[in-house]
């Protein structure tokens, strides 16, 4: 089995690389996905991050406020706080699902999409080399990056200058937060370049599958 990592920063096109990879027969999870799972009332991630940020993260229904979340997290410069309960746990969660998947298919390449995956330090000894066989980075430049993230934070609604500012801010604020993502490109098996079209993304992808099943079959030795 062939365990692969597929990062990039906020807007760079990984979740659609992800998509495609889950269609051409990858087993993909998302490392948000499972931290969502994770902060469900009822969840220990959940008891823990009320206990230590208070519950001005609530909403009313007695679920997460990710919103009010979010600002603590990078607007109030607490995101190392929120990381040291929310990754050691999506980690250990990562590797349950791909031992699950291994048991089923010696075979499957079975894959992680995160933006953080160089960035915890909550991986381990080895890190992310010894989590992942083979890791993909998905890059783009940082403008087209921000353009995504505000098209997809203001949905159909037109925007103000002043929330059209806020919104670039806030991408700013978060692309910064990746830093160390961009700076470990070179330390990547596979650079998928999202600087044009969707269709010249998936066709990266779709030439890069058949280069990950023929790995996933094959002794992995680093």
């Amino acid at each position: 089995m062939l365990r692969v990592g597929l990062t990039g920063g906020l807007g760079s096109g990984k979740s659609t690389a992800a998509q495609r990879f889950t269609a051409l027969g990858a087993t993909v999870f998302s490392a948000d996905g499972i931290g969502r799972e994770l902060m469900q009332p009822g969840e220990a991630v959940y008891a823990a991050i009320v206990a230590h940020f208070g519950t001005s993260v609530l909403s009313l229904d007695g679920s997460l406020d990710r919103s009010a979340l979010a600002r603590i997290a990078f607007t109030d410069g607490r995101l190392e706080e929120l990381n040291a309960i929310v990754h050691p746990a999506v980690i250990a969660r990562q590797a349950e699902l791909i031992e699950e998947v291994a048991a089923r298919d010696p075979d499957a390449v079975a894959m992680v999409e995160s933006a953080l995956i160089f960035e915890t330090k909550y991986g381990g000894e080895g890190g992310c080399q010894r989590r992942f066989d083979k890791i993909i980075f998905v890059s783009a430049p940082e403008e087209l990056k921000i353009a995504r993230f505000i098209a997809r934070a203001a949905g159909r609604k037109t925007l103000s200058e002043e929330e059209w500012q806020a919104l670039q801010a806030e991408a700013r604020r978060r692309i910064a937060k990746q830093s160390e993502t961009e700076r470990n490109a070179v330390n990547c098996d596979y650079v998928l370049t999202n600087d044009g079209s969707i269709e010249q993304l998936l066709g990266q992808v779709e030439a890069l599958w058949p280069v990950l099943k023929e790995a996933a079959k094959q002794p992995i030795s680093k």
